[in-house]
């Protein structure tokens, strides 16, 4: 894989003048609406210090990762031309964050006693927390690659999972395992988790909190975690972890960080393919899935289910697969090997091949576990009582295949069978496929009634600090960017799934040296193709013009062969040829100068996945 050749990128001029489309005027409106929005919020929710108004808690259900959340996505806002006041607000709120979490301690839960972040990070927790939490700070450097506080603290936090922090033993560089789910500043936990491990400190629920997840006491919180136990060894949400080696890549150039990357995520696809094509749940200290809790097991596993909620007796099947092939993608992203997400559909495809007929109607699994312990869920019994060994198998069968981010392989591959795994495709590709040309503004128009409502709820919202939890805003937060990303970008929304920006283009500005569209400016992906994009750039200014850098890929991980442009005369890309005559660029950017009012549909000719993967401007 090679590094994009840095060079002043070849110039396109646009000078055909075109009436501002409704999309445009729409995404410019939406983009500043939510910096508007964000100010208000953040003066709602964040004292002067940065610091969250809530009671700061060690939980899965009301913990740091939920405090953090609060201004998820607001890095990715800004990347997409969102004013700087909105990363400003994040920055400050991120370092009042990892303050009010140091000074955080707790008192029954031991390891959180000498606070429950040390070195600014938790101290020991999951990946799936670990990962909701640290989405947004992931992204940070798609505006802000030179913030030496961010690479010091990408540098420091991805040792600990390389194994090269004797003092935080969470990896074994030798079997090649994260040694424990819980794992973190204080390195891994080497013991089966307890409820009070998961649940937190003591605290009155009944009368004080609407607690999200629906408890109304304390010991209601502890029976949501009775059965969370199987930490020890690694788990399958532990791939979550890849994401800081990426970012840590992508910040510095070094080759360690990539390493560190595939050596994981190498021994993880051997495992599934001696598991005959199943990723595992579990695996033992040792790097074998025999020495682990079976190949099924472990918080989050092939076999999770749990009373979920337990006063109501409801059980819960609570296997969590969609953000594991993101992992697989970084290797991609690093490697340029498709082989990489190819080996989750290979997952999905050994899953689904244990299909039954009932009644005439196929039903496919997405659990396999101990039958007996289901059995006992099912039925209220302890399971303390079951045996050491027991029946296994297939469970939760349904008429729906199992397809966990099958709209991500097809993004990835092209593979347009990935999407028939789950139906008809969404909306938002159905535009692509030129079947839905009101998909832009109805998804625009949604989003800004969606900051309409938010900001009309967390107005309402009278609750005094000491009667919030971190995670009651979560709802409120008004930063809404789905439809920014797909539209803009050609990209997938980000949220908190632990994963990087994958888009097919990203946009800067070269006269104010920032990530983003200039201010006045328009961006459509109306189709992506086999061998590239064709998209839409306005500017809405009828008086100045607009100087703008296109990139391929949000890591520059593409190339762009050549660019044409047309003059957009209908809704939708001709199928026909563009003209003029494509301009070579065989670069990863190429700068586009608008004239005052002007606009074009252009169609980009990319080689992806070609170029090694960086968070540089294109100036640099």
């Amino acid at each position: 894989m090679e590094t994009a050749t840095r060079h002043r990128p070849p110039v396109l001029e646009i000078t055909t003048p075109q009436a501002p489309p409704t999309w445009a005027l729409l995404e410019r409106q939406l983009l500043a609406a939510q910096t508007q929005a964000c100010e208000l919020f953040y003066a709602r929710y964040f004292d002067e210090r940065g610091y969250l108004l809530c009671i700061p808690r060690w939980s899965g259900d009301d913990g740091p990762d939920d405090a953090l959340e609060n201004v998820l996505n607001w890095t990715v806002l800004h990347a997409l031309g969102g004013d700087d006041r909105v990363l400003e607000l994040y920055k400050k709120a991120l370092e009042g964050h990892f303050r009010q979490y140091t000074e955080a301690r707790t008192t029954a839960v031991e390891m959180g006693r000498e606070g429950m972040y040390y070195q600014e990070f938790h101290a020991c927790f999951d990946w799936f927390h670990h990962g909701e939490a640290w989405s947004v700070i992931f992204l940070q450097g798609l505006s802000d690659p030179g913030d030496e506080r961010l690479i010091a603290r990408m540098r420091r936090w991805a040792s600990w999972y390389m194994g090269d922090d004797p003092h935080v033993p969470n990896y074994d560089k030798e079997h090649k395992v994260i040694r424990s789910f819980f794992s973190g500043s204080r390195g891994p936990l080497l013991r089966p988790a307890t409820a009070l491990d998961w649940a937190g400190d003591p605290i009155d629920v009944e009368g004080r909190f609407d607690a999200l997840h629906g408890e109304t006491s304390f010991q209601e919180m502890l029976d949501h975690f009775r059965d969370y136990n199987d930490v020890v060894g690694d788990n399958h949400v532990n791939l979550g972890a890849t994401t800081l080696g990426l970012v840590a890549y992508a910040l510095t150039g070094e080759e360690a960080y990539r390493d560190w990357v595939l050596e994981y995520l190498g021994a993880w696809a051997e495992r599934t393919r001696q598991n005959g094509g199943i990723i595992p749940s579990s695996v033992g200290l040792d790097g074998t899935v025999a020495s682990g809790y079976g190949w099924y097991g472990g918080v989050y596993g092939w076999g999770f289910s749990v009373m979920q909620i337990p006063w109501r007796g409801q059980l819960g099947h609570r296997a969590v697969h969609s953000r594991t092939p993101f992992a697989f993608a970084n290797a991609m992203l690093l490697t340029g090997d498709r082989a990489w997400v190819d080996l989750w559909r290979g997952v999905i495809d050994a899953v689904n091949a244990n299909a039954r007929v009932e009644d005439g109607q196929t039903l496919y699994p997405h659990m396999y576990g101990r039958l007996d312990r289901l059995e006992a869920l099912q039925r209220g019994g302890s399971l303390e009582s079951l045996p050491a060994v027991g029946p296994t198998g297939w469970y939760l069968y349904t008429p729906q295949k199992f397809a966990p981010s099958n709209q991500a392989l097809w993004y990835w591959t092209g593979d347009r069978s990935a999407l028939d795994l789950t139906g008809d495709p969404p909306a938002w590709v159905r535009f692509l496929d030129g079947q839905d040309p009101a998909y832009p503004e109805q998804a625009l128009r949604a989003e800004l009634d969606s900051v309409r409502r938010r900001v009309a709820a967390f107005r309402a919202d009278r609750r005094s600090p000491d009667m919030t939890m971190s995670d009651d805003m979560n709802g409120f937060n008004p930063c809404a960017i789905n439809a920014l990303t797909e539209l803009m970008l050609g990209g997938l929304p980000t949220g908190r799934e632990v994963h990087v920006l994958h888009a097919q283009v990203r946009y800067f500005d070269p006269v104010r040296r920032r990530a983003g569209l200039p201010d006045q400016v328009g961006a459509l992906v109306e189709r992506i193709t086999d061998d590239g994009v064709v998209l839409q750039l306005v500017n809405l200014d009828p008086v100045a013009p607009r100087t703008l850098v296109l990139q391929s890929g949000a890591y520059a991980e593409h190339q762009i062969l050549s660019v044409s442009q047309a003059p957009v005369t209908g809704d939708r890309a001709s199928d026909g040829p563009p003209t003029p005559e494509a301009m070579p660029v065989d670069q990863a950017q190429l700068t586009v100068r608008l004239a005052p009012g002007a606009g074009a549909r252009l169609t980009l000719r990319l080689q992806r996945y070609v170029n090694a993967p960086t968070f540089a401007f294109p100036w640099v």
